[in-house]
């Protein structure tokens, strides 16, 4: 049997039933003080767009996707369920929201660097290349 979730030891539900300033107070440090520092525009924009992409789900219609560079935005349990595309500097990562994401900012979704490949090195990358036999 798989566990309920519980943030803090509040079901999902409690947690969106809670007002702005209880949940605030579960949270660790730097994000209620970042939440106690109030939104910016963009982060406001933000979630006026996943109010809006929930009301369409509740209609019946398919969840749009919303898309954001507010990567210090720290997900709230009104997010839950929704797909938002984090901006990694370079394009777009879709991150799907659950419930284990609350507490956490979404720019910890979006990795912003790649993995370095190492391969073999190219000709006249060094001296040692010049006896790497071509193909």
């Amino acid at each position: 049997m798989p566990r309920e979730f519980a943030f803090r030891g509040h079901t999902l539900e409690e947690l969106e039933g809670m007002s702005m300033d209880e949940f605030i107070r579960l949270l660790p440090s730097r994000q209620r003080r970042s939440l106690l520092r109030g939104l910016t525009r963009e982060q406001r924009v933000l979630l006026e767009n996943v109010r809006i992409a929930r009301q369409s789900v509740k209609e019946g219609g398919e969840a749009p996707v919303v898309k954001t560079h507010a990567r210090d935005t720290v997900v709230l349990p009104e997010m839950v369920g929704v797909r938002v595309l984090v901006h990694d500097g370079k394009g777009f990562t879709a991150v799907d929201v659950t419930a284990e994401m609350i507490g956490h900012y979404l720019g910890e979704f979006a990795i912003t660097n790649k993995p370095v490949k190492h391969g073999t090195p190219g000709i006249g990358a060094s001296r040692s290349s010049m006896y790497v036999p071509l193909k």
